[in-house]
């Protein structure tokens, strides 16, 4: 189901655990199946259970509270703007409406080349920097304007 790498790197995460309470390591494990996947089907979750010993609606309890996860099929960039109450007031909404027109897209929805996705997040801890966009999941972008996202996205797209 994974790849030997990838079960490598969970094991990794594993052993920062004792013996007994590898099911520690299921948020990483998620990360690491999505990774590779993409997204986290019904079937990776089921994987990741068994693999350290947890029952799957242990995993899919995690998988579902936070956002961080792919429970569909994204596109190549899932983009995430935080809309929370300080990045609305600072920006966020406008680059959110900015994204939307741009992309053709609506929250939780693909563009029609699959390389967008664009989600709505909660907050990431950098109300300073609003407006604040999260490129899957790992690469931050602070201080949004239209001419930063229009770069952004000519980057991505290449």
């Amino acid at each position: 189901m994974l790849s030997a790498e990838s079960l490598k790197k969970i094991d990794k995460e594993i052993a920062k655990y004792p013996a007994d309470q590898k099911q520690s390591a299921v948020m990483s494990a998620l990360a690491i199946a999505q990774d590779e996947k993409g997204w986290l089907s019904s079937e990776t979750m089921d994987f990741v259970a068994n693999y350290l010993g947890m029952q799957p609606i242990a995993v899919y309890e995690v998988a579902t509270f936070y956002n961080m996860y792919n429970l569909k099929p994204v596109g190549n960039y899932k983009i995430t703007v935080c809309t929370n109450l300080p990045c609305a007031l600072s920006g966020g909404n406008d680059a959110v409406n900015y994204l939307k027109q741009k992309l053709g897209i609506d929250f939780n929805e693909t563009s029609a080349d699959g390389k967008f996705t664009l989600k709505e997040g909660e907050c990431m801890g950098a109300c300073g920097d609003a407006p604040v966009l999260l490129v899957n999941n790992k690469r931050m972008c602070s201080f949004m304007s239209n001419e930063q996202i229009d770069r952004l996205l000519e980057e991505l797209k290449k």
